[in-house]
């Protein structure tokens, strides 16, 4: 009977929240999203929780925060969303693909097209140009313009010091300070933001750090820096939370390290992914609890939805104010 009863408390919040209809009585973005925490709509509800777990977090001066997202993201206007966020230093660790480290070096010199994703590839090769979903990637955009952007860093780098035992994150945000305010690397470099790179050896960036080096023998990138870098932000902390905007390996990581803190505390999480397909992409994040890498009382929620549509209202919502229920 204990547990019994112990269950029906616990289960008593299903009934709190009422359906109502809503007229747009205002057209502030904060005034929409709140009225989303009662709509009942089936991912409304996730994305104003979702706001309101970030406000939280923001508000949070104990909180260590930590900001992932994927590659793709950058080639889209939302760059200047996620450059923004880091600008008003709304988080202390950057976990990423190596992706986003090629895009915003190559958007910062030269400019990426609207296209659309039934554009036919193979023209589209032979005119030299990259497609990545409706984004139109001009050759002379990228794989050259990065190469040189990299090995003048790299060589800067090299012959800046006499020990050439390099972190990723020592490399990332020289590249940084090297670039103009229009990149999420130079705010990350100017609010002292680590940018970690798991993967970094998955993308331009990365294969340019491997050709220098078959050049200069004694350079080394020594991953393990990083990772205690990522050892020493997570124990040092007395809470932790975490925004992750698209799955893969930059979001698993971020969740990883945090399970030596007994898991985040608070983490919001905007996928496009299903959750049966197996992945760390689809895996919502009440899975993680599991693990020990959210915390069981974890303000939490999935948002299942595109990116690039959400996050300017998310961040627009934070920007206008408290989401209060």
């Amino acid at each position: 009977m204990k547990s019994s009863r112990k269950k029906q408390k616990k289960d008593d919040h299903i009934l709190d929240n009422v359906v109502i209809d809503h007229s747009l009585q205002s057209t502030n973005v904060k005034s929409i999203i709140k009225a989303m925490s009662t709509s009942g709509g089936f991912q409304s509800t996730n994305l104003s929780f979702g706001v309101e777990i970030l406000r939280r977090m923001q508000s949070e001066k104990r909180c260590t925060k930590f900001l992932s997202f994927v590659g793709a993201l950058l080639s889209t206007g939302v760059r200047g969303i996620i450059r923004d966020m880091i600008k008003d230093n709304m988080f202390d660790c950057i976990i990423i693909t190596c992706g986003a480290l090629d895009h915003d070096i190559a958007r910062t010199y030269r400019k990426y097209y609207a296209g659309d994703f039934r554009m036919d590839d193979a023209i589209l090769f032979r005119k030299k140009i990259h497609r990545l979903g409706n984004v139109l990637v001009p050759e002379v955009s990228y794989g050259l313009l990065i190469e040189k952007k990299v090995q003048s860093c790299l060589k800067d780098l090299y012959n800046a010091k006499k020990e050439h035992d390099f972190s990723a994150y020592e490399i990332i945000d020289y590249i940084g300070s090297t670039l103009d305010e229009s990149s999420f690397l130079y705010w990350a470099h100017k609010r002292k933001i680590p940018v970690i790179v798991p993967g970094i050896v998955d993308g331009a960036v990365g294969s340019q750090i491997w050709m220098f080096q078959q050049q200069h023998k004694d350079m080394k990138i020594d991953i393990f820096k990083d990772e205690s870098k990522l050892s020493d932000l997570v124990y040092d902390a007395t809470k932790t939370g975490a925004f992750m905007i698209g799955g893969g390996i930059s979001k698993h990581h971020t969740i990883w390290w945090n399970q030596f803190k007994g898991g985040l505390q608070y983490a919001v999480y905007i996928t496009s992914s299903s959750e049966w397909d197996g992945s760390s992409s689809g895996a919502v994040l009440s899975e993680a609890i599991s693990w020990g890498k959210v915390a069981e009382n974890a303000k939490q929620t999935t948002i299942v939805g595109e990116a690039t549509t959400l996050l300017p209202f998310i961040y627009a919502a934070l920007k206008e104010g408290n989401i209060e229920k």
